[in-house]
């Protein structure tokens, strides 16, 4: 039996934890033609649910996450990921893993009951980047009982993992293989990552050494343990000089989610032709940038936010190998959102925090 109503977040502005309104009658979405509803059975929390609340994705804002200036939403016109005015109210959750419970016009319904984990990208049929949105971002996600998410980003999944596990995969994976695939990261190249406590961070430090990379990881004294346990073979502490940590022209690629003061250090820590690849600007979106030592040096600076189906099948297929290991650092109930994205800003231990509803 599907209920007419369900608990749900609802994100009602840009601004503090008050924009977040737990209730317990939103209405449960029908799924439309094409579409699917899940039962969500988990869903992880990620920056891009902090950046959305606060207004950070907007021009005005040029500090660090944790410094930045919350946003009216009226100020924040451009507060959308791609610069366009965000539409409350929205059930954020880019994350989603649960069972199909019913399906839209065209979908097998022989697809109800499935175990699923959901591509957030929701991308058009003609493929074109201007077109792209995200689950919780553009339509309503899992910060819910139940959501309708198109029938193609919904994977079957078989695995022994717990739902929990499984929600911490899909949006820092993604992102993760993603910014590996973009950079084209080969057997043997030393691979320097930043914030490699973090979700996108800890989940490189695993793909890249599943590709036979050398990984060189950017953390707390703390957290290195935990780090080095995911397949790091070298520690820089956070604070440190990278140039002087790892010496000059020492890396292959450098996969960055921290930006800030650093940036330039790190570009200066690449060989000749190395590839920069960012998805992340926890400590300050506005970086210095020599332009000197981009071009002398033949560097390759890569953006990467849209996935493509395949990096996101090549995640499935390897979670269901067995070969990447959930980090889960704690577990709060829906009704504590509130709590779970204090802890998320915190940033005391490593790995993923998960809602369940």
């Amino acid at each position: 039996m599907i209920p007419r109503t369900m608990k749900a977040v609802l994100l009602k502005g840009h601004g503090g934890l008050e924009q977040l309104e737990y209730r317990d009658d939103v209405p449960v979405p029908t799924p439309a033609a094409g579409e699917i509803l899940v039962k969500i059975g988990a869903a992880a929390v990620n920056n891009t649910d902090i950046n959305t609340r606060i207004g950070w994705y907007s021009k005005s804002v040029a500090t660090a996450t944790a410094d930045a200036v919350v946003q009216t939403a009226n100020e924040a016109t451009d507060g959308g990921w791609a610069g366009n005015p965000f539409v409350f109210p929205r059930i954020q959750g880019t994350d989603v893993c649960g069972r199909i419970v019913a399906v839209g016009a065209g979908v097998a319904e022989a697809r109800i009951g499935q175990r699923v984990i959901v591509d957030p990208v929701l991308r058009s049929a003609n493929g074109a980047l201007a077109d792209v949105g995200y689950v919780g971002l553009e339509r309503d996600g899992g910060f819910a009982e139940f959501a309708t998410v198109p029938a193609s980003n919904a994977s079957l999944i078989e695995s022994p993992l717990t739902d929990v596990e499984l929600a911490s995969f899909p949006c820092a994976y993604g992102t993760a293989e993603n910014l590996l695939t973009r950079a084209n990261v080969v057997q043997g190249e030393a691979v320097l990552v930043t914030g490699a406590s973090g979700g996108v961070g800890s989940a490189v430090v695993q793909l890249a050494r599943l590709r036979g990379a050398r990984v060189i990881a950017v953390t707390t004294p703390n957290k290195a343990p935990d780090v080095l346990a995911l397949g790091a073979q070298q520690i820089v502490e956070r604070d440190a000089n990278p140039v002087h940590a790892l010496g000059r022209e020492s890396m292959d690629v450098v996969v960055d989610v921290v930006g800030g003061a650093a940036f330039a250090g790190l570009l200066d820590v690449l060989k000749r032709g190395g590839r920069y690849a960012v998805a992340g600007a926890i400590a300050g979106p506005v970086v210095p940038l020599d332009l000197r030592t981009l071009y002398l040096k033949d560097l390759r600076l890569l953006g990467c936010t849209v996935t493509t189906p395949a990096v996101f099948a090549r995640l499935v297929d390897l979670i269901q190998q067995g070969a990447l290991q959930p980090v889960i650092r704690a577990v709060y109930p829906l009704a504590d959102i509130a709590l779970a994205q204090s802890d998320f800003l915190g940033k005391a231990q490593t790995g993923k925090i998960v809602l369940v509803p």
